[in-house]
């Protein structure tokens, strides 16, 4: 599988590209800007976008996605629990970045354990809110995007509206630590790391909540 990363926009999002090269299919994972960049992107390496897939619903994740969508008339695929946010600039947090906006059409809603195709692969949703109430990780063959739930060393914040420590690190332990430890972590933000480094490293997961 093709996976490639892009950091886009003012805090810097990791933006994902995932493709099978057997089929020349791909999804884009939290366009949080500069749809053109991505575009560009998918095109030089020779892949057609099925769908763009939001990890959750806020500004510095979907920022992109309706200008990519009007470019390739790809799909935005978001968790049902967060679609909401998507039409709302005050729940996006867009509006605190300065770029106020909101996504009316081209939405279907995510449930948990639903499998997503990617060529001849696949991506399974794993809902993991506590960032955001309908905040989801994506897990392929030794691999999860985890959205901003877990970060090299750290998890999301939960100080925004919708958000909650304890339910963020319920996620990690019970959906993302039964993963096996070399399972590659690509995070929304910052470094790669494993499941098995977080698991025995990062201090969220070792504190009462």
């Amino acid at each position: 599988m093709l996976i490639a990363r892009m950091m886009v926009g003012a805090l810097q999002t990791n933006c994902y590209l995932y493709g099978c090269p057997d089929t020349g299919q791909a999804v884009v994972i939290d366009p949080g800007d500069e749809a053109q960049r991505i575009k560009r992107e998918v095109g030089a390496k020779g892949y057609q976008l099925t769908a763009i897939i939001l990890t959750h619903g806020h500004g510095d994740h979907i920022m992109g996605a309706p200008e990519l969508r009007a470019a390739t008339g790809a799909e935005i695929l978001v968790h049902r629990e967060d679609a909401p946010l998507l039409k709302d600039a005050q729940q996006n947090l867009s509006a605190y970045l300065g770029h106020s906006f909101s996504i009316e059409d081209g939405i279907r809603e995510l449930s948990d354990g639903e499998e997503i195709s990617v060529g001849s692969k696949g991506l399974k949703v794993l809902h993991t809110p506590g960032h955001t109430r309908g905040g989801i990780s994506l897990v392929g063959d030794g691999l999860v995007f985890s959205g901003d739930t877990l970060f090299c060393g750290g998890v999301g914040r939960t100080d925004f509206p919708g958000g909650s420590m304890p339910t963020l690190v319920s996620s990690i332990k019970n959906k993302l630590l039964n993963l096996p430890d070399d399972t590659t972590v690509y995070p929304g933000h910052g470094p790669e790391t494993t499941i098995g480094a977080e698991r025995v490293d990062n201090p969220y997961l070792h504190t009462e909540w």
